[in-house]
């Protein structure tokens, strides 16, 4: 657990994570991802699930098929915990929240109604930007730490399909290659990818009464907004490196603390400038090692936080740090302690992880994992 020398503000409850569900394209399960993210194994491949002949690019990371979205969820929620059993309406406590995480369509209500019917769960929909999910696991945070809930889901999907696909190939936002190189010289941006994703956060009594085992600590959160401009990052990095030290400051943390970044690190030109000047300064004397997850299992939009947030708990038990897939060559203004080739051994516990992300609208996200 962390330390409370330096937290500032009322004590407040430890906020366990007490279950993860995963489907992505690496397959179902957080073994299943621990494994693809420590491999350095990129899941791209030619999408076959609609045509792309139309478009610059041809490339995701997608499951098998064309998986239902609402299929996927139920499952991963059953995975983690949060039911007794697929399509099962009775779940452990009666106030329990589902915060659920969804590209922000007319799809999106639908979807959370069927979740939620076939569950019995109640679902807060977050949608619109890349912080969707990570937002909603700073409100879950909260509403355990302060006391007024025991428990609460977090879940989150994306599935990839031809809308989105031909709105960021319009965009020359997809990598013509299929790769996605953060920080590296040569990077032609992101790829998208499948996630479905559900996480258990909950306080230390609630896991003990149940007789559960805690994977990882949520020791810190935070998000800030830069309002700098409708799609291209504060080129500093400013925002981003004060979601940092809020949820430093919220755990008790100084930035030597942290052994391990699992970096937004989209692949676009700019984003990946602005990160490593934020990563730049928090650690002025020099970055903890980094890798951006995205680059073996794509940008899951909505759900992209949540499914780095289980990689990174993934990497955390297993003591490997993910490599960085795609690097080709130093960009000098991207000077960070990328691991590249295998994994890296992690540092001893109590160590922590972060993992951040960033949004179009200047919207930014800082999570950080301790080891359980």
């Amino acid at each position: 657990m962390t330390s409370t020398a330096l937290r500032s503000g009322p004590p407040r409850r430890t906020v366990l994570v007490g279950g993860i569900g995963v489907r992505s394209a690496f397959g179902a399960g957080l073994a299943v991802l621990t494994d693809g993210v420590l491999a350095g194994r990129p899941a791209f491949a030619p999408v076959e699930r609609f045509g792309t002949a139309r478009y610059r690019a041809d490339r995701a990371a997608t499951g098998p098929g064309s998986p239902r979205l609402a299929d996927q969820l139920v499952a991963v929620l059953a995975e983690a915990g949060a039911l007794s059993a697929p399509d099962d309406h009775r779940h452990p406590y009666a106030d329990e929240e589902l915060l659920l995480a969804l590209h922000g369509d007319r799809r999106a209500g639908p979807v959370a109604a069927e979740v939620g019917g076939r569950t019995g769960l109640h679902p807060r929909v977050y949608t619109g930007a890349c912080v969707a999910a990570s937002s909603a696991v700073a409100d879950a945070a909260a509403l355990i730490a302060s006391g007024r809930r025991e428990r609460v889901v977090v879940a989150a999907g994306y599935l990839v399909e031809p809308d989105t696909f031909a709105v960021f190939d319009a965009g020359r936002a997809l990598a013509r290659d299929g790769a996605v190189r953060p920080f590296s010289l040569g990077r032609q941006g992101m790829l998208l990818g499948d996630a479905a994703v559900a996480v258990v956060l909950e306080s230390e009594p609630a896991l003990r009464r149940r007789g559960g085992t805690a994977l990882a600590e949520l020791a810190g959160w935070a998000r800030t907004g830069d309002a700098f401009h409708v799609c291209r990052p504060h080129p500093d990095g400013t925002g981003l490196a004060r979601a940092v030290h809020g949820a430093l400051a919220r755990a008790g943390a100084a930035p030597a603390a942290i052994g391990y970044v699992n970096a937004n690190g989209a692949g676009s030109t700019l984003g990946d400038l602005a990160e490593a000047a934020a990563l730049r300064g928090v650690f002025p004397a020099g970055t903890p090692p980094v890798s951006s997850t995205k680059s073996v299992h794509g940008h899951a939009l909505e759900a992209s936080a949540l499914l780095e947030l289980a990689a990174t708990v993934g990497a955390l038990r297993a003591g490997a740090l993910p490599v960085n897939a795609g690097w080709q060559a130093p960009d000098p203004d991207c000077p960070l302690d990328l691991v590249l080739d295998r994994p890296r051994p992690a540092a001893p516990a109590p160590a922590l992880a972060l993992t951040v992300n960033a949004a179009f609208g200047g919207a930014n996200t800082a999570l950080l994992l301790a080891p359980a």
